[in-house]
């Protein structure tokens, strides 16, 4: 028998044996398991600082490889400083640990843990000159950690199932943040905000990338998020309907009528519910037309055309109705109810400019901050992830609304597309057997976003960028975190 056979048959059998025993996270093993690994890795191995390495291996250290084979400590030490560390500034490989995938067993002798059995994946990427880094291999590990003089040795490492992996695969890539900034430098975003959602509850909230060139993103960075700004316009309207203090099908030349088409009289059809179903026959916006005017272009009510305006008209309704701006009305119906510290229609003296994500063109140029002073019902909301998401999740769940007028703001109010409506507000994707997803998305010179939350689950994602381009990560994303019912909103979209 091998030297190597005559270790790996006893160790398997002694792993089998302890199976019941692995620890939770909380406990303290874990932790300091996990803070061995990622000293060894990323202040020795990742850094090709050997000193680092070698004083955390046992002397007795052995080192299995599915197809490098056996080393021991001097081996191992010798060919990582001729062979991956031999030129750093032209390669680089960097290997990650795969968190969820962590398990650790500890090992007992007279009732006092000695040593303890780490498992789990790695992930491993590489760097050639100035290339961008690039995932390119998983394997499966095992390690043998013991106390030797009360301090923490690594005794045996086995790397085993090494097989390539690109970041197409988003099994993994996902849920650990050096592969997600990698696929992110790779598709060219800079800034990444990500909320998740499960079980009616805001789970993860991180940030990936830079507020300006060379400054990282807090958690709580300002996003632009375009068309985003409709839901929480129309959340507006629909409390105040809640309220009794607003009507959703009164004609609003009650209170505002536009210049432009007072002459019109299909002016007098416009209601809080066409605008929100985009119903209104106006354009997106009245300065895509020749002669700037709003105008319409088909009678309100009969088909399906998204306008910024129609949101704008709604806008100047309430503010003559209520005497006051829809920053204030949001504000007292919306932020301050839902805890919204850090979303605003506004650029005001409480904005935190440092906290706000610079916008980018496809070519890396980056767009000027418009500080807006009037708030726009359509468009340039600036607000966190974490609000956008709780927003999500208090829309999702009918908070603040009667019932009837959640039912409203759910029901298909017009047909956009197969299997895709527009409620009040809100887009609806069928996806069968009573399932359906709420959603908007925004876009605007150097931001791209979306929001969806699936109501029957309590599942949802707040996907926000800052390029032109952004949208070309939502598929994945989607599909990696709402699943099945992601891939039929994918399918709505791209038929």
């Amino acid at each position: 028998m091998t030297k190597s056979a005559q270790f790996i048959l006893p160790f398997l059998i002694l792993m089998m044996s302890i199976v019941y025993a692995q620890t939770e996270k909380t406990d303290p093993l874990y932790k300091t398991i996990i803070s061995k690994d990622s000293l060894f890795f990323s202040a020795g191995y990742n850094t090709c600082n050997i000193g680092k390495m070698e004083s955390m291996l046992s002397d007795g250290f052995e080192f299995y490889h599915d197809k490098g084979g056996f080393e021991d400590k001097k081996k191992f030490i010798i060919d990582f400083k001729n062979g991956l560390c031999k030129s750093p500034e032209t390669y680089q490989l960097k290997r990650v640990l795969v968190g969820k995938s962590t398990e650790i067993y500890p090992m007992y002798k007279e009732g006092k843990i000695y040593a303890a059995i780490q498992n789990g994946d790695h992930l491993f990427y590489e760097k050639v000159g100035d290339q961008a880094e690039k995932l390119v291999g998983e394997a499966k590990f095992t390690h043998l950690w013991i106390l030797e003089n009360a301090e923490w040795k690594l005794k045996n490492s086995l790397s085993f199932d090494h097989h390539p992996k690109q970041t197409t695969d988003s099994d993994t890539m996902f849920d650990n943040d050096q592969s997600m900034q990698s696929w992110l430098k790779e598709n060219k975003i800079p800034t990444l905000g990500l909320g998740i959602i499960e079980g009616g509850k805001l789970q993860q909230v991180k940030v990936f990338g830079d507020t300006k060139q060379g400054i990282p993103a807090s958690v709580n960075a300002y996003f632009n998020v375009a068309s985003l700004t409709k839901p929480v316009t129309a959340m507006v309207a629909l409390r105040l309907i809640s309220l009794g203090k607003w009507k959703l099908d009164e004609p609003l030349d009650t209170f505002w009528t536009d210049p432009d088409i007072i002459n019109d009289p299909r002016h007098q059809k416009l209601t809080t519910r066409i605008i929100l179903s985009h119903q209104t026959g106006f354009p997106n916006w009245r300065w895509m037309n020749a002669d700037k005017k709003l105008n319409f272009q088909f009678e309100p009510g009969t088909k399906y055309q998204y306008s910024g305006e129609g949101f704008e008209y709604l806008r100047k309704a309430l503010e003559k109705k209520f005497g006051k701006s829809l920053d204030q009305l949001a504000k007292e119906l919306i932020f301050q109810p839902f805890k919204m510290r850090n979303t605003n229609y506004i650029w005001d003296q409480n904005t935190d400019e440092s906290r706000f994500v610079t916008g980018y063109n496809e070519k890396g140029d980056a767009y000027p901050i418009e500080k807006i002073k009037t708030a726009n019902a359509a468009d340039d909301l600036h607000t966190t992830i974490e609000d956008y998401g709780n927003f999500m999740i208090s829309i999702m769940k009918g908070k603040n609304l009667k019932p009837e007028v959640f039912q409203e703001m759910i029901k298909k109010q017009v047909k956009v597309k197969e299997g895709k409506y527009f409620g009040l507000g809100l887009e609806i994707y069928d996806l069968g057997k009573g399932e359906y997803a709420l959603s908007h998305g925004g876009a605007d010179q150097g931001t791209r976003c979306i929001a969806i939350v699936l109501p029957n689950s309590g599942k949802g994602i707040v996907i926000f960028t800052n390029v032109d381009d952004g949208y070309k990560v939502y598929e994945k994303l989607v599909l990696h975190y709402l699943g099945d019912q992601g891939q039929k909103i994918i399918k709505i979209e791209t038929k």
